[in-house]
Order: C-alpha cells, then structure tokens, then sequence
C-alpha cells in the first residue's frame, strides 16, 4: 500500500471517531440548548461533505494531474526540440549571412575575370577573323589581278595577232606568196627526210 493510501485511511478513520464523538457528546448534553445540537449537526456535516469531497479529489484529480503534466513535459520536451532545431537552422543563416559578403566578392571577381577573359577571347577572335578576311582579299585580289593579266594578255595578243594579219593582208600580195611558198618548198626538197 502507497503512503497516500496510508494516510487516507487514517484520516477517514479519525473523522469518523470525530464523528462518533461528537455524536456522542450531543447525546450526552441533549438537554442542552438546541442551538449547540443544530451547530454540531451542521459542523458534523460538513465534516462528512469534506471528506466526500476530498476523497473524490484525491481518487479522480491526481490521474488528471498526472495526464497534464505528463502532456506539459512532452510539450515542453517537443518545444525544446524544436527550439534546437530553429537555433541550429539560426547559426546556419547567420554563417551564411556572414560568408555572404566574401561569396559575393568570389562572386564578382570571377565574373570580373571571365569577363576579362571573354573580351581577350572575343578580341583575339575578332583579330584572327580580320587575319582570315585580309589574307581571303589578299587572295581574292591577286586572283582577280592573274585574271585580269591573263585577259589583258590574250587581248594584247588577239590585237597583236589581228595588226600582223592586218599588216600581213597588206604587204602580202599575190606574188609574194607564191614566193614564200615556192622558197618554203624549195627548203624542203633539199632536206632529207
């Protein structure tokens, strides 16, 4: 049996003796006044009204107890688990927020060096392309220059060859001919085959 349980029983047994007593002791003067009968009726009353009530508190209060504070401790043990949680995350933003400033510096200078980097690409992209096109004009152009030396040449020689025959036509008559190809023929005969 608990401690509680002890006392309980003691006190039960003690109000009742009280009880009895006082029972007794109205017997005992019940020629006295009325008045010392109905306050002891009234005292024995709420003796009983008090233990009643103390019993039912004692039976039905603590389990309740119990269940709250049982309720309290696993708020309170939820509570600083999720306190723990919200510091951790806490330290993680405020170290976040610290290294905030170096990262955007990290930040910026890359961008800064891939910029730079970008525009040495590009202008040495735009230097090689500019090498491609003068060497591609270059070429172009000598070409048109061979073409335009190989036309001018077949023009002088198509003149060349149109003032001989105009020259030829002129000096060349009917008799010369004959002599050109009679000496021609006459160069041949003597020649052995």
């Amino acid at each position: 049996m608990s401690l509680r349980r002890i006392s309980w029983i003691a006190m039960s047994v003690c109000a009742a003796l009280l009880i009895c007593a006082c029972v007794a002791s109205a017997a005992e003067e019940s020629n006295g006044a009325t008045e010392h009968a109905t306050e002891l009726f009234k005292w024995i009353n709420f003796g009983i009204l008090a233990a009643v009530l103390l019993w039912v508190f004692a039976a039905k209060l603590p389990p309740v107890f119990r269940a709250n504070a049982a309720t309290i401790a696993s708020a309170i043990t939820k509570a600083t688990a999720v306190k723990a949680e919200a510091d951790k995350q806490l330290a993680d933003a405020e170290a976040r927020l610290a290294r905030l400033d170096q990262e955007i510096s990290a930040m910026r200078a890359s961008a800064e060096k891939e910029a730079a980097d970008d525009a040495a690409r590009i202008k040495e992209m735009a230097k090689s392309d500019a090498e491609k096109v003068s060497l591609a004009a270059k070429a172009e152009i000598e070409a048109a220059e061979r073409a335009a030396r190989m036309e001018l040449k077949a023009i002088a020689a198509k003149l060349a060859v149109d003032g001989a025959e105009s020259l030829l036509a002129k000096q060349l008559t009917a008799q010369a001919q004959e002599s050109l190809v009679s000496g021609f023929v006459a160069s041949l005969e003597g020649r052995p085959n």
